[in-house]
């Protein structure tokens, strides 16, 4: 036998595109207030992350010009402050190379030991890269430092995601991930 439904029990079942966009927003937002510790952990650690690198992208051209090749702050149409310019942008390409090289050896690494330990060896190879910056007066010098940052790089593009793949539900996986690049 067939049942027939009322028009009230016909309308719960057949949610309005407004309905269903309302509770898929209150599921994201009950999804980020039940996030596995992992995923908070790892949401401070890549804002963190990504606040400094994003501040060497902003300022290590006036950082060098200034602090290495003895540019006046402001002075940004001298030829030692293109000089420092096409220096550092000489380094980001020795960082980017570090980092493609690195991300092949990575899964080697955090097979040899674990994810979590790869991924926090990283990043203080890439903290001690961004400090030295500051200490360092000869700029050939500074391609160690790129070499630090660069192993960093590397890792922080691919390893917190592994990490987190293993501490989220499957069912959960596009929306924990979603949510996790709000930390960026």
């Amino acid at each position: 036998t067939t049942r027939e439904y009322s028009p009230e029990e016909m309308e719960s079942h057949h949610a309005t595109p407004i309905q269903e966009e309302q509770h898929g927003l209150i599921t994201i937002f009950k999804d980020f207030k039940n996030m596995p510790l992992t995923m908070k952990q790892l949401g401070v650690v890549q804002f963190f992350s990504w606040f400094a690198l994003f501040s060497m992208w902003v300022f290590t051209t006036p950082a060098v010009a200034q602090h290495i090749y003895k540019v006046t702050p402001g002075d940004t149409t001298s030829a030692q402050f293109a000089d420092a310019a096409n220096w550092v942008a000489f380094l980001f390409g020795i960082y980017n190379g570090i980092s493609a090289a690195y991300a092949l050896i990575l899964p080697w690494i955090a097979d040899k030991t674990s994810r979590k330990i790869a991924h926090a060896f990283s990043l203080v190879c890439g903290g001690a890269g961004l400090l030295s910056i500051y200490f360092i007066t000869n700029p050939d010098h500074l391609i160690f430092s790129m070499i630090g940052i660069g192993l960093a790089w590397g890792s922080i593009l691919s390893m917190p995601y592994a990490i987190l793949s293993s501490s989220i539900p499957a069912r959960k996986m596009g929306v924990y991930m979603g949510i996790f690049n709000f930390f960026i």
